[in-house]
């Protein structure tokens, strides 16, 4: 029998010799590449640690000069000079007393609680310090306590105490002084601080003071603190340094450093053991000499532990996630509930799942923006490293309107964005809205994304991304500015929540021509003056009031992230947006004569015939801005619009939902009018009307009872349409159940000629959800 076994070839000294050079040199390149690498991270360490401290130094410095300028000024308010003149009604000489003997401060007055006084002299002062003290007013009255407020009087920032005055338990008056800024901004100016850091002291979106390389500024929210009793806050940021070979840390890279020099070093002593074997070779079992190979073999502390190759230069230790909440992947996008569905490590995963998506269709580029909610950081840096981690070259636009990251991705040809962003949703909310390759996800695509990270099926690139800081603001104002300019100037006041719209928008609008007066225009996340969400009638009670008392022509609303927009007249009537698409639709077929025109199932009967009479094609679709876009990619219209306040024109701009847009063309159409603006909007077609009705869903999916109740009803008479929920359209009227892809509500309206019809199509629709489910909460 012939034995077949073949012995294993055995490399000699001889054979060896000559690869000896190139592993020391290997060895040693190694060592110096993973060396350097340890001394970067150490050294972006160290400077992260330096930045940090000397934020927290300024913070407490801060907060400290406040708190001790808030007592004083509490002194200066019991003083009985202020009270005896205030009862008297002498508000000058209450204003004078206020800031006497108080070192520093100046301008202190004292105001009728109304401000008629304040908003009267606007017109005749400086634009800045005139709003700027205004808004510090407001807030004193509106949060019922003292507030420190950063304002501009002619180009140099002071700092604004403010407060209101009570007697009696009553409101009598609001206060107001001005100390000088270096009072909250000493701890930054004495920082010690390196050139390639950034610190700096903010308020909503303004920088006030700040050190170091600006052009880390658009990053710096990312290390951002709180100064104690105000909504200052202190910013900071370092370069950013990719993580070392591998995902290893500062230690990792020493260590490996370490490894591949005592290869190095092995290797080179390699020839002179090569000498003392063959001197003296080595005897096995059988009596052969042994090689240098098995010699080597026989000495298992020479052989070094290498971490495994793997694909990826990043960290891989990541498996697929436990427990991710698959029902925050929804219809139009992604939402949760920061600390419960959503954290950071999701937001990695979610960001890697985008960008294996990126990948498969060869996406390299993608914008990334993010709102005014606390959690934006945060989850933008977990995004951020998904992203990366997949391979793709991230920008970086920082604090962003959700248009301006889609128009991020025009402008800088990434055809893919991210907005992180909670919407109109209470603060504790956050979450994605996606576009890969100038499609929005939606449905079965973000659903998909749900699915790449259950199977673990996430690509993992050889080397980190790029990552790159742009602002855009700018190229942004003047694009829109291009586009749109008033025939006359309007006077508007624009109302954003405490959105992250509120830098932007009014940049906009008063670019285009108009006067702009801000109302809660300040970022905050945690939006202290009411919810930022224009479709719903309680949130505009306090920009009505603004119109009204400024006698402007216009009221501007937008929401959370600046993608909708809310509008109310000088008389204090709420334009529903689908009257204002009327107004669109109109402008926009003078100039495209037979163009399509979406509108969602929400809108009212009476604008398919508007647009009709104006030579277009209405088509009426679901609702939801993902789906709105992909019809409009499939029908190529030039328009779009829905009940909640998008407006998508793809006539003249990119066809994505933009509120700041859509107030600029609507202020171009109201200004060419001969009529005021209020009369040219109440002009428009109306009828009789509910805002959306929101009823919890029965055992919390209004899906399953939209299907039963449009399965079980029956509406005599009427033409029933199934794009969306249940709508019915009789020939005076309409009413419509669906069911909300963003919370678990069955979402109604309805819309008819008189409220006689009104009340007739609701009734109809009660007898029939309440046969279906007897306890149902309706509130008509």
């Amino acid at each position: 029998m012939v034995d077949l076994k073949m012995e294993r070839p055995q490399l000699s000294a001889a054979q060896l010799k000559p690869l000896l050079p190139l592993a020391i040199g290997v060895a040693a390149l190694l060592a110096a590449w993973f060396g350097w690498n340890a001394w970067e991270q150490y050294q972006d360490g160290a400077r992260r640690g330096a930045v940090t401290a000397a934020r927290d130094a300024a913070v407490r410095s801060a907060a400290q000069a406040l708190a001790a300028e808030q007592k004083r000024f509490a002194a200066q308010l019991a003083d009985p000079g202020v009270h005896s003149a205030l009862t008297a009604g002498d508000l000058a000489t209450a204003g004078t007393r206020l800031t006497a003997g108080w070192p520093g401060a100046s301008d202190g007055a004292v105001l009728a609680p109304d401000l008629e006084t304040a908003y009267a002299g606007l017109a005749g002062s400086a634009k800045a310090g005139g709003y700027g003290r205004l808004a510090a007013l407001e807030a004193a009255l509106a949060e019922d306590k003292t507030v420190a407020w950063v304002i501009r009087d002619g180009g140099a920032a002071q700092l604004a105490l403010a407060a209101p005055l009570k007697q009696a338990g009553q409101l009598a008056g609001v206060a107001i002084a001005r100390l000088p800024l270096q009072r909250v901004s000493a701890g930054i100016d004495a920082a010690s601080l390196r050139d390639d850091s950034y610190l700096a002291l903010r308020q909503g979106g303004a920088s006030v003071v700040e050190r170091g390389d600006t052009a880390l500024a658009g990053g710096a929210e990312a290390l951002a603190s709180k100064v104690p009793g105000s909504d200052l806050r202190v910013v900071a940021a370092v370069p950013d340094v990719a993580g070392g070979p591998l995902g290893l840390g500062a230690l990792g890279c020493a260590l490996a450093a370490a490894l591949f020099a005592l290869l190095a070093l092995l290797a080179w002593r390699g020839p002179a053991l090569l000498a003392r074997r063959q001197a003296a070779p080595l005897e096995d079992a059988e009596g052969s000499a042994q090689t240098l190979a098995e010699a080597m073999n026989q000495q298992p502390t020479m052989e070094p532990t290498l971490p495994a190759v793997t694909e990826t230069a990043a960290d891989t230790t990541a498996t697929a996630p436990l427990g991710i909440d698959r029902g925050i992947f929804r219809a139009y996008d992604i939402r949760g509930i920061v600390g419960q569905s959503l954290d950071a490590g999701v937001a990695e995963l979610i960001g890697h799942a985008i960008g294996t998506a990126m990948h498969e269709q060869g996406q390299r580029d993608i914008v990334v923006g993010r709102d005014g909610r606390l959690s934006g950081p945060m989850l933008t840096e977990g995004l951020i490293a998904g992203l990366r981690r997949a391979g793709r070259n991230v920008i970086d636009i920082g604090l962003a309107p959700t248009p301006l990251v889609y128009f991020g991705a025009y402008h800088l040809r990434a055809g893919s964005c991210v907005s992180v962003t909670g919407s109109h949703n209470p603060p504790d909310y956050n979450g994605f809205k996606i576009v890969i390759d100038g499609e929005t996800l939606s449905g079965d695509t973000i659903t998909a994304l749900y699915a790449r990270i259950a199977e673990d099926r996430l690509y993992h690139a050889d080397s980190l991304g790029g990552l790159e800081q742009r602002d855009i603001n700018d190229d942004y104002v003047q694009r829109v500015a291009s586009d749109v300019q008033l025939d006359r100037p309007l006077r508007v006041v624009v109302d954003a929540g405490n959105g992250v719209a509120g830098e932007l928008g009014p940049k906009v609008l008063e670019a285009i021509g108009a006067e702009v007066t801000p109302l809660y225009c300040e970022i905050d996340g945690t939006f202290p003056n009411h919810h930022p969400d224009p479709s719903e009638a309680h949130n505009l009670v306090d920009l009505i009031k603004m119109v009204a008392r400024l006698d402007a022509d216009l009221g501007i609303a937008f929401d959370g992230d600046g993608d909708r927009l809310g509008v109310v007249t000088r008389d204090g009537q709420n334009i529903f947006p689908d009257r204002l698409l009327m107004l669109f639709a109109a402008d926009v077929l003078e100039r495209n004569p037979g163009a399509q025109i979406i509108y969602d199932v929400k809108c009212t009967g009476r604008l398919p015939g508007h647009i009709l009479r104006h030579g277009g094609s209405p088509l009426m679709w679901k609702t939801g801005h993902s789906l709105i876009k992909a019809k409009m990619r499939e029908t190529d219209a030039e328009l779009a619009g829905e009940m909640s306040g998008h407006f998508f024109f793809k006539e003249r701009w990119y066809g994505f939902d933009d509120g700041i847009y859509a107030a600029a063309r609507l202020l171009e159409i109201l200004a060419a009018q001969p009529h005021t603006a209020t009369e040219a909007l109440n002009a428009l077609p109306d009828g009789v009307s509910t805002a959306e009705i929101k009823v919890d869903a029965p055992g919390g999916d209004p899906h399953a009872f939209v299907e039963r109740f449009r399965n079980a009803a029956v509406f005599e008479g009427a033409r029933l349409s199934t794009i969306d929920g249940l709508r019915v359209d009789f020939a005076d009227g309409w009413g419509l159940v669906r069911a909300s892809n963003t919370t678990p509500v069955l979402v109604m309206r309805f819309d008819a000629d008189s409220r006689e019809a009104l009340a007739r199509i609701q009734g109809e629709f009660r007898a029939q959800l309440l046969a279906l489910k007897p306890d149902l909460a309706l509130p008509f």
